[in-house]
């Protein structure tokens, strides 16, 4: 491994290269380290590790994994200095441009051009929020309109205010976070819009950053136009139906200067889809089995460019089952982790709108997670092979803001006999 002045080289070998340097990023490089890989290095094109945590504020960071409430800040140094202490290398504003089925990594930044072959790549790039264009809403073009997230960081890291009379349009958490900041900063929020019949984010965040604050909450409802010559001034709103049509006669003007987007997250997959990586129609992620290992072998994908996930935590605990994997694959590739040729697919059918893993190529403990469709009460959730049930698990209430979680003992039978599991919601 080259010492301390890794950017100046321009040619590199590692055990493990992990593309992000975000919460997902560092624990997969971090977890690597302590499973065996003695060269690990973690490409970033910001100035800075950690994503977007350093904007992110407000606490309750670290409580389901490490038992502690922290800031985003503060989680995101917890683990920069673990990174350092156990030596992994950090190259910062460098731009990935691209990677191979060989698993070499061509790199650039103003030291020049970087080569880096890697025995096994992490996948972290993060995601990207949807904007005005995503949803499509017509009218003027005017300043004024903002993704929460680009909100969050003028507000947080330069003590920039974005306006005074605020709409927020989509109820995600960014959005429903940053309802409550422009509260806090003596903005008038008039309102936060939901197209869905249901609120996207989750519900301990309606009930702290709306409810709490008297912000309402307008479901079916969506944003029709756009006014605004140069900065916004107002915006039409309307009630929709059952088929997301405006409803005619509901029409309604709000006065405003700014309108916050928390329209929802794309995961980060331009390099995963250059290199012929099959990504999930879905979750916008590459399609993985048990071991977060993509359709390319020895390439492994985490955290928000998988799947969005709806908390650090969780994603961290991934991330660094995803890290250990590629370390083990790194460290012994001449060792079939896999254990079979055969694939059994997971297939999500009544109430289901993913699953992760998509499949599973060894027998053994398996961690799922997954979302459904829509709000419910009781349900029950069940995996069945070839009409038979393998797996049940009951549900006090299911919303599709809240992850579900469950692991899964999965015999040698069914990874052999390659048949499909499906996995159903019953309520």
């Amino acid at each position: 491994m080259v010492e301390r002045g890794i950017s100046k080289m321009s040619n590199l070998e590692v055990d493990v290269a992990v593309i992000g340097g975000g919460p997902a990023g560092l624990s997969a490089a971090i977890s690597a380290k302590e499973h065996g890989a003695k060269q690990v290095v973690v490409i970033d094109r910001n100035s800075w590790f950690g994503g977007i945590l350093p904007q992110c504020i407000h606490d309750g960071f670290g409580v389901e994994e490490m038992g502690i409430s922290m800031t985003g800040p503060e989680y995101a140094e917890s683990y920069i200095k673990i990174a350092k202490k156990k030596d992994v290398h950090l190259m910062h504003e460098t731009m990935v441009l691209q990677f191979n089925n060989k698993k070499e990594i061509t790199a650039v930044n103003r030291e020049g051009l970087h080569k880096i072959k890697a025995s096994a790549i992490v996948l972290a790039m993060g995601c990207r929020e949807k904007t005005r264009w995503n949803a499509m809403i017509p009218g003027d073009r005017p300043s004024g309109i903002y993704t929460a997230g680009v909100a969050q960081a003028l507000i947080n890291l330069y003590n920039i205010m974005v306006g005074k009379n605020v709409v927020v349009l989509g109820s995600g958490d960014v959005g429903l976070i940053m309802a409550r900041r422009l509260k806090f900063e003596g903005a008038n929020v008039l309102g936060v819009l939901e197209i869905l019949p249901y609120a996207s984010g989750l519900p301990r965040n309606i009930v702290q950053c709306l409810d709490d604050y008297g912000i309402p909450l307008f479901l079916n409802h969506t944003i029709t136009y756009i006014k605004g010559k140069e900065r916004l001034e107002s915006v039409i709103i309307a009630q929709v139906d059952e088929k997301m049509n405006n409803i005619p006669g509901t029409e309604k003007e709000i006065k405003c200067d700014t309108l916050l987007l928390s329209l929802g997250l794309i995961p980060e997959n331009e390099l995963s889809k250059n290199v012929g990586i099959e990504i999930d129609e879905i979750t916008g992620g590459p399609v993985v089995n048990q071991f977060f290992e993509t359709s390319l072998r020895g390439v492994f994908a985490c955290g928000n460019c998988l799947q969005v996930y709806d908390t650090v935590d969780i994603l961290s605990i991934d991330a660094k089952n995803a890290g250990q994997h590629a370390a083990e694959h790194a460290v012994s590739q001449k060792k079939k982790i896999h254990g079979y040729n055969k694939v059994t697919k997971i297939i999500p059918t009544k109430g289901i709108k993913y699953v992760i893993p998509q499949m599973v190529i060894k027998p053994g403990r398996v961690h799922f997670t997954l979302r459904v469709k829509k709000p419910g009460e009781a349900s029950t959730l069940h995996i069945v092979n070839k009409d038979k049930e393998i797996f049940k698990k009951k549900l006090q209430c299911v919303t599709p803001a809240n992850m579900v979680e469950f692991d899964v003992n999965i015999s040698a039978d069914i990874i052999t006999s390659s048949e499909n599991l499906e996995v159903e919601l019953d309520g």
